[in-house]
């Protein structure tokens, strides 16, 4: 249903019938997974052309087929998962050029969600010492304190601190109760400490896997949306002992790879 929407969305906006299509998937999907992914998108009415490993993707939108050889770590925190695959790219021609994964691991209940969770956890508690009320009890509050924790969250990758202010939150005795604090990026960081901590863990792991070490690894690039929390880049700075690549959007670094893949099958897209 969602490939189908996608598809009539597309459509809307091209103006014209969409008949193929390139469909990325974790790189730790099985033969199964990827067959119901293939399945699914014929079912929504696609000729699948292929499904590639969304590291693959990442690695093609940043033109590392181009280069000869290279090893690269792909660390994608999303929303709801993490995953780190370690790359490695040969051949510098088109057509003896491959992208092998050399190893893959992850957390498939770990994201940004988690930290959501906890700043959600935060506010509840504080506004406890403050008014004596558990605001999480309350179904409709909780989606508000929900869209407002994810708020602040994005806030604090370019503020110091940001402002959670809900009115009406819910009613005492005396009327009704506002909620209003602030929190710090510093406050956000010990909140998802341990949240990052575990990403960088796992991400030992699959390096270990790999077979190189770190030093070998001469390209990381970012993918998932809260990759744009500064302590997660500034973690994977310090693991892998340099700037990590994030020079294209990390929310669309995938599909553009899939875009890709699809240019080279088309023959508008060389190299």
């Amino acid at each position: 249903m969602i490939l189908q929407k996608l598809k009539k969305d597309a459509e809307a906006k091209l103006g014209e019938k969409i008949e193929e299509a390139v469909i990325t998937v974790p790189a730790y999907f099985d033969d199964s997974q990827r067959q119901a992914t293939r399945n699914a998108g014929e079912i929504a009415g696609f000729k699948v052309k292929r499904i590639i490993n969304e590291p693959t993707a990442a690695a093609l939108a940043y033109g590392f087929n181009k280069k000869k050889d290279e090893v690269v770590a792909v660390y994608d925190y999303g929303g709801g998962t993490f995953d780190i695959s370690i790359l490695e790219i040969t051949g510098g021609g088109a057509d003896e050029q491959s992208i092998m994964v050399k190893s893959t691991d992850g957390d498939h209940h770990l994201g940004g969600e988690d930290i959501d969770q906890e700043i959600i956890k935060w506010i509840g508690s504080e506004y406890k010492k403050q008014s004596g009320v558990d605001v999480t009890k309350d179904e409709l509050a909780l989606q508000r304190l929900k869209e407002a924790a994810e708020k602040a969250k994005h806030e604090l990758s370019t503020t110091l601190e940001s402002e959670i202010n809900l009115p009406f939150i819910t009613s005492g005795a005396d009327g009704p109760q506002h909620l209003l604090m602030k929190l710090t990026r510093a406050k956000l960081e010990e909140l998802a400490a341990d949240l990052i901590k575990r990403s960088i863990d796992i991400t030992k792991r699959a390096v270990e896997a790999s077979g190189y070490n770190v030093s070998q690894i001469q390209e990381v690039i970012l993918v998932g949306g809260q990759t744009r929390m500064p302590a997660i880049i500034e973690a994977v700075k310090q693991f892998f002992n340099k700037e990590p690549n994030r020079s294209i959007n990390p929310d669309e670094v995938v599909a553009l790879g899939a875009a890709i893949q699809a240019g080279i099958f088309q023959g508008d897209v060389k190299d």
